[in-house]
């Protein structure tokens, strides 16, 4: 009811004012100014409407409903799928071995390891290169390995004391030796001459040809025909050298002593390889012998002898001494080189001047130091070169001459060589290796009479 009356009141005054207004303008007509008048009628222009364009309606961004919404799973990585790598498969191989047999040759053994003839002449081409296919003797070993096609692949050959000859075939052809790590052993033995050295050796279990070595170095003091009739008593130190229970090489000798009753020869060898041994008679230096290769076996004497190559009969100007390619040799004795180079069948030779009258002659060499030149100065145990079969040779060996005024004497009785050998010996030092040597070979001999006790006990 208040408002009503209110809304009343409200309209009533309106009225009165709009009437009180319109009396004032109608009692006073004072002129009104232009300017005025014209900003009384002045009206803003209209605007342009904006131009509407209809847009997208778009839906609601959320909707209820019982229906779960489909979500599609996000695109994964491609993976790449490798191949498992496979072991590489190589191709089977074939091995064949035995030993060769008497009369074989090596194209015939060859031939029965399935190798056609181009295979055959490649293997031996390659076996060659390192070893001398004359020297191939029973018992050597030959293991061939070829691949599926029937092409060699690797070829074994097994020599003397565990020396392997290796030839391995591929883009290029390689050939190696391969010789063992072997051990030194060093022994003694004690023999009672009755009938010969060699018997006496053979018997007391000592290699039978220490004989040779003695009659090489005793030979210009000792006659071992007539000076030795039984009882002489002898005693020897010798070193092996061992792979295993095999024996590698040759023994070599390192003290020996003759006693023949009145007089006692000893020999006593240097353990620094230069091959110059020194001879001792009832313990006072006799000679120095410088043996031109050490160890090796004397494989043909002095004097007329039917050739191994011509088959004919002739006179051997020299020894010669059985030895690997390779090995060092050595000067005798001291003096001056005069020749080196080759000389028809001997081969690549160095002669050695001894004073106006003396030259030794080494042949058959591989090869010569570098360095060495014609006109230098050698002492006894120098290297001078090393064993080969260079010129009319049947395998590796030394052919050693000594010369007297241009003519051939028997090297191992001429007495020359070893009186210039000991113009420059040491006396104080070789009877210091005397009693060394002497005293090894008593302990060596005392611990072999103990272990023969133990055993009979």
């Amino acid at each position: 009811m208040k408002l009503r009356y209110l809304a009343v009141g409200i309209v009533t005054a309106g009225s009165v004012s709009a009437t009180a207004l319109a009396l004032s303008g109608t009692w006073t007509r004072d002129p009104v100014p232009p300017g005025l008048a014209e900003a009384a009628v002045w009206t803003p222009e209209a605007m342009p409407m904006p131009a509407l364009t209809e847009a997208p309606v778009l839906g609601p961004t959320l909707t209820r409903s019982d229906v779960a919404p489909m979500v599609s799973p996000s695109a994964l990585p491609s993976a790449v799928v490798v191949a498992p790598s496979l072991p590489r498969v190589e191709p089977s191989l074939r091995t064949w071995s035995r030993e060769i047999a008497a009369g074989e040759t090596l194209d015939a053994v060859l031939a029965e390891a399935g190798l056609d003839a181009p295979g055959r002449a490649e293997v031996a081409l390659a076996l060659a290169a390192e070893f001398d296919l004359r020297r191939l003797r029973p018992g050597h070993a030959l293991s061939v390995i070829t691949s599926p096609d029937g092409n060699p692949s690797r070829v074994v050959l097994e020599v003397d004391d565990g020396v392997r000859i290796e030839a391995v075939f591929g883009a290029q052809v390689v050939t190696r030796v391969v010789a063992p790590d072997p051990e030194t052993v060093i022994l003694a033995g004690e023999a009672r001459i009755e009938s010969s050295v060699f018997a006496a050796l053979d018997a007391g279990g000592i290699p039978a040809r220490f004989a040779v070595d003695l009659a090489q170095m005793l030979g210009g003091a000792v006659d071992f025909r007539r000076d030795l009739t039984g009882g002489e008593t002898l005693r020897l130190m010798w070193r092996e050298a061992r792979v295993g229970d095999d024996i590698v090489g040759q023994p070599d000798l390192t003290f020996a002593a003759l006693d023949l009753g009145d007089t006692l020869f000893e020999i006593v060898w240097p353990e620094d390889g230069s091959g110059r041994a020194t001879i001792y008679r009832n313990g006072v230096v006799m000679r120095v012998f410088a043996q031109p290769v050490e160890g090796a076996r004397l494989s043909s004497v002095f004097g007329r002898r039917t050739h191994p190559i011509y088959g004919d009969t002739r006179m051997h100007t020299g020894v010669d001494f059985a030895a690997a390619r390779g090995t060092q040799v050595y000067s005798t004795a001291p003096g001056r080189i005069s020749f080196i180079g080759r000389r028809g069948g001997y081969g690549r030779v160095v002669e050695i001047a001894h004073g106006s009258e003396t030259m030794t002659r080494y042949a058959h060499l591989s090869a010569v130091p570098d360095g060495l030149a014609q006109g230098d100065r050698v002492a006894a145990g120098d290297l001078i070169g090393r064993v080969g079969a260079t010129g009319t040779a049947t395998g590796p060996n030394l052919h050693y001459e000594v010369r007297v005024n241009g003519l051939p004497t028997d090297p191992l009785s001429d007495d020359r060589l070893a009186e210039a050998a000991e113009r420059v010996a040491d006396d104080g030092a070789a009877l210091a290796r005397l009693g060394t040597a002497r005293a090894r070979l008593d302990e060596r001999l005392a611990r072999l009479l103990i272990a023969d006790d133990n055993e009979k006990l």
